[in-house]
């Protein structure tokens, strides 16, 4: 059972993301909340006469031109977005430093989105996996939704070992429970065994899908810090290396190097952009830039 601090709790997060990411946030958007999502891809859904309060970089110039009236264009962010976040706690997301883990960004991103979502009246849900799919919070809105949301992930059990983690549960597990077309946040390190790919492509498909892909600068490139037992977290195996050895430390550079590869290359077959997350990176910068290519690559 896990005990919370008061700096732990789902209040005082939340507090913390809203003084230090969101306001920042909000602040890079300028007040345009629907730029964020239009960002993320939500897709265009309509077309309707253009009003005085309108946005005119919405303003359709071919349609309004054929009309002989200002028409806009309309995304599904207008109406309400159903958004969903399956989130992988296995062992492996609790590498890094003591209090910088790769949950605890986990739990940020989550926090962070959540937030901007609901409070403009949309709705959002979770799946949490570990060794299964160990918990569902139904998608709902408001503040006290995700006050839950964020103490329902924080009450999830650190698993110490599990059989080698297998995503495909997880990712079939939101292609059989998520009916209406949402926006749905894969968040994980992605440590897996292969076969996933497959339950991703067909997920893209009927969704709007973005990995969330998390990471600690170490399990890139190993400090020179001389003997060193290195510990699977998900299978608690043990091997002694010598980070004083320079070769050791570009196999290993080079072997992390060849799995982000992979891991893109998978990405892109499945038709899903990644943003990636690193345990010592300002989360408002990371979204602010994936935001920003997404836009290029949308234009």
């Amino acid at each position: 059972m896990n005990t919370l601090t008061s700096a732990q709790t789902p209040e005082h997060i939340l507090h913390r993301l809203d003084w230090k990411v969101i306001r920042r946030l909000d602040g890079y958007l300028q007040g345009d909340y629907r730029s964020l999502f239009r960002g993320f891809g939500v897709d265009f859904a309509d077309l309707r006469e253009y009003q005085p309060e309108d946005d005119i970089r919405y303003i359709d110039w071919n349609v309004s031109a054929r009309m002989d009236t200002p028409y806009v264009r309309q995304y599904m962010e207008d109406r309400e977005i159903m958004a969903w976040f399956l989130l992988d706690l296995s062992p492996s997301v609790d590498f890094g430093a003591l209090d910088n883990q790769k949950r605890n960004v986990l739990i940020d991103f989550v926090g962070t989105l959540s937030r901007l979502l609901t409070r403009h009246g949309n709705r959002v849900g979770a799946m949490m996996f570990g060794n299964g799919i160990q918990h569902t919070v139904p998608a709902r809105s408001g503040r006290l939704h995700v006050l839950r949301l964020i103490n329902d992930l924080l009450k999830q059990p650190r698993l110490k070992q599990t059989p080698i983690t297998d995503l495909s549960t997880l990712i079939k597990g939101g292609l059989h429970s998520i009916k209406k077309r949402s926006l749905i946040f894969i968040v994980s390190d992605f440590i897996s065994v292969s076969g996933w790919e497959r339950s991703l492509t067909l997920l893209s498909q009927k969704h709007e899908v973005i990995a969330i892909q998390l990471f600690d600068p170490r399990e890139i490139s190993l400090p020179d810090v001389g003997p060193l037992v290195l510990e699977d977290a998900e299978t608690g195996e043990q091997i002694y290396v010598d980070t004083h050895d320079k070769k050791f430390r570009e196999r290993f550079f080079l072997a992390a190097k060849k799995r982000e590869k992979d891991l893109k290359d998978s990405f892109k077959r499945a038709g899903v952009d990644v943003l990636s997350l690193s345990t010592e990176q300002d989360l408002i910068h990371a979204i602010a830039n994936f935001v920003m290519a997404r836009r290029q690559r949308k234009k």
